[in-house]
């Protein structure tokens, strides 16, 4: 039965209440015994960082649960937040249900729509069938962001895919001391800012607490499901100061000391086979001792930064954890905590204090990142770390995130239910998917999948339920193959054995070469046997590509640069007139003007009274943006690239009754992007009062690649400030409307591009 269609009535009716009679439908309810199911979602947290997977990183709370139930060893996800999150989601391939890659773009193709398939019913619209109320937190990044706007659609958000509220952000990062944040159906400002303590995650923790509490409060007979998923440990790395100094000493011996002494404590705790070889350095790694001292002071504040987001992670938790012991709700909980791919590689050699400079050819070299040392972590920062340390997170396997070797795809696990799991602090071995996440959970209430929802005909579930092996170490692994893709990585793992293979980007898909290895006595991929056993190797290679074809993954595509410019040109299409009224709310980045490398006109129609202040129109925050504003009288246009900011002030006061403010943007040079780092030519900005020019500054910096993750404001700027003011320094004169008129000669740069948006995936 469709939960929109209403039952046949059952009862009679007369005419008169005396001569009918009434009925109520049967509620919905449970099976007896069904548990609460808390879901926390790390992001971008590699096999070893938890401190039971091996890592010196604080996470007491995790590691209590971790002793109080199971880790598993072999939990395995998609290299990708997007895809990992839809088949978590879902219990099918994420290919098969439309997120082949990402949220951010639509390739054309089934299995790469950005948007999980209605004919894929999430856990939450299954669970709704049996009585549960569920409750989403903190990340979502399965809608396609051009539909994270005020008129959505909304069918893709949240609230449109089983779940009863929604409380986080729907692109895959965020600044965590002002987020894009979502309640429900609409933009919200955060409740606090970094001057008054504000971070997400404890805002996250604060709601799921809220949910939960008002849950026990009006259905303490229903039970609960609740989706925390973290920005931790995704880039920007933003952390308390004080626990990110903590961290300093503990990383100082470097990534080569780091990744043997995770292995080191993972072999005595039985979490990998005494036999377990470490891995040579991933490709472009140097040995820590090879940089200067310089350097390793500052990719070690960089590690200490991502460690203390971690850390503060943790202890937020423990106070989520406090709260079901105090409901009294704690032993019927199923509590499970993972990451959603391996550690981050876009962090790229050198790591990053502020990446967006980066990648608008604002380079930061290495004095400019030690003057900035002490920033790191701070509101003003968009930091990640060095691959040398992405590759001590995944200790002890190869590569990263984006990767089908170990390091993109084998990540922690940690599941906790008192009532249920007898086991306290023991591992499990065997291969598990993200997609057999659902089938499990179902399995363990004791539901099956429903054949329909609201209607819709449902896909079976593709993957298999890993129940017995919490009772029984030996029980065997799932009995299908799995098959991994991203951008054009490709793997497969069967009956203990794994192929796979890395591809170079841009490079002929029949070059790339397979390897294979034992898996289940070859735990870090080393031992490559492709020659030793070509037979089977065939085998798996041709199984791979009968999986790919059945689980809608071709065409492989590795063009992510032109697909994120593509998506973007063909979402704006010919429009090339925005028109902004004041009151309208937040604009997500994905859906405001595409201001990147063209030239354009931006007016602001208003009333000027003497003393108006403030901002007009505003994208991006403290790390990336622009914003036109009026301050002390003057008018002021600020390019802020990567957190360089070029200004340009009026050359007379903003006179009383002015009706038209602006600035236009003329591209003077118009080059194509360089393939590393050079500037590409002059943009001149002239500011307007009424029409006429009103100062003007010429500059080489600019968006070529990308704005900000955070969107577009009228008439203020809400979070992190863009320019030189105190947020939200909101226009205290009469805003009627803004408009934004591009002008037709934009050039992008698709592999910069893709560069640019693949850092905060």
């Amino acid at each position: 039965m469709s939960e929109h269609r209403q039952p046949p009535f059952g009862g009679h009716i007369g005419k008169t209440v005396a001569a009918s009679k009434p009925w109520w439908p049967d509620t919905r309810q449970p099976p007896a015994g069904a548990p609460n199911i808390l879901v926390v979602l790390f992001d971008d947290v590699g096999f070893s960082d938890f401190g039971c997977y091996g890592s010196p990183i604080r996470t007491p709370t995790i590691d209590r649960l971790a002793a109080e139930g199971l880790r598993y060893s072999g939990f395995h996800t998609t290299a990708m937040c997007s895809t990992t999150r839809a088949a978590l989601l879902t219990g099918r391939n994420h290919h098969s249900v439309g997120v082949g890659c990402l949220a951010n773009f639509d390739s054309g193709y089934p299995g790469y729509r950005g948007k999980i398939a209605r004919e894929a019913g999430t856990l939450a619209e299954m669970l709704r069938q049996h009585g549960y109320r569920n409750y989403m937190v903190g990340k979502w990044h399965v809608t396609p962001l051009t539909e994270s706007g005020a008129t959505g659609p909304f069918d893709g958000w949240p609230l449109g895919r089983g779940f009863d509220r929604f409380y986080g952000f729907l692109d895959a990062e965020t600044d965590q001391y002002a987020p894009e944040l979502v309640s429900d159906n609409t933009q919200i400002d955060p409740p606090g800012t970094y001057e008054s303590g504000y971070h997400l995650t404890s805002d996250l923790v604060d709601q799921s607490i809220r949910f939960i509490a008002d849950h026990v409060a009006d259905r303490p007979d229903l039970p609960w499901l609740t989706w925390l998923a973290l920005g931790a440990c995704h880039a920007p790395h933003q952390a308390p100061a004080d626990i990110i100094n903590s961290y300093d000493a503990t990383f100082a011996h470097g990534w080569d000391v780091e990744r043997a002494q995770r292995m080191a404590r993972q072999k005595a705790m039985g979490l990998v086979p005494e036999a377990t070889q470490m891995p040579a350095r991933n490709d472009g790694v140097k040995a820590w001792d090879a940089h200067s001292a310089d350097e390793q002071r500052v990719f070690t504040r960089l590690q200490a930064a991502y460690a203390g987001m971690l850390d503060h992670a943790d202890r937020h938790l423990a106070r989520l954890i406090a709260f079901l012991d105090k409901a009294g709700i704690r032993d019927n909980t199923l509590v499970i905590v993972m990451s959603d791919n391996g550690a981050s590689q876009e962090g790229g050699p050198l790591g990053f204090v502020n990446a967006m400079g980066p990648y608008n050819f604002r380079p930061e070299p290495l004095p400019a990142k030690l003057q900035r040392i002490d920033d790191i972590g701070g509101p003003d920062t968009h930091s990640n770390f060095p691959h040398g340390w992405a590759m001590a997170s995944n200790t002890p396997l190869r590569r990263y995130k984006q990767n089908t070797h170990g390091g993109g795809i084998r990540d922690p696990f940690v599941m906790s239910w008192p009532k249920r799991i007898k086991a306290k602090g023991e591992l499990r071995h065997q291969f598990v998917h993200a997609c057999d996440l659902t089938p499990t959970l179902l399995d363990l209430i004791g539901v099956a999948a429903p054949a329909e929802i609201a209607g819709c005909p449902q896909m079976p579930l593709e993957g298999e339920s890993f129940a017995r092996s919490i009772d029984d170490a030996s029980a065997p692994s799932k009995t299908s193959a799995q098959y991994f893709e991203m951008f054009g990585h490709r793997g497969l793992w069967k009956d203990g054995w794994k192929a796979v293979s890395f591809h170079p980007s841009g490079t002929p898909f029949e070059n790339d070469t397979w390897e294979l290895y034992h898996l289940d006595q070859d735990f870090s991929e080393v031992d490559d046997l492709a020659a030793k056993e070509p037979e089977r190797l065939e085998q798996m290679t041709k199984l791979w590509w009968r999986e790919a074809e059945a689980h809608n993954v071709l065409p492989l595509d590795d063009r992510f640069g032109p697909r994120f410019a593509e998506n973007a040109a063909r979402f704006h299409g010919a429009r090339t007139k925005f028109t902004f009224h004041a009151g309208m709310g937040h604009v997500p980045t994905d859906v405001a003007p595409d201001v990147r490398s063209r030239s354009y006109t931006i007016e602001a129609h208003v009333e000027i009274a003497e003393g108006a202040s403030g901002v007009l129109i505003a994208h991006g925050d403290a790390t990336s943006g622009y914003s036109l504003y009026i301050k002390d009288g003057f008018l002021v246009h600020d390019l802020n690239v990567g957190g360089g900011h070029e200004l340009v002030t009026s050359s007379r006061k903003v006179p009383a009754g002015a009706q038209r403010l602006g600035v236009h943007v003329e591209r003077l040079l118009r080059k194509e992007p360089p393939a590393k780092g050079a500037r590409t030519g002059v943009t001149e900005y002239t500011l307007t009062i009424d029409g006429e020019p009103a100062g003007s500054m010429q500059t080489q910096l600019g968006f070529h690649n990308f704005i900000s993750w955070s969107g577009l404001d009228i008439g203020r700027d809400r979070g992190s400030p863009v320019s030189h003011y105190a947020a939200p320094f909101e226009f205290t004169g009469r805003l009627l409307q803004v408009t934004v008129v591009m002008h037709d000669d934009q050039k992008l740069d698709g592999d910069g591009v893709g560069n640019a948006q693949m850092a905060r995936q």
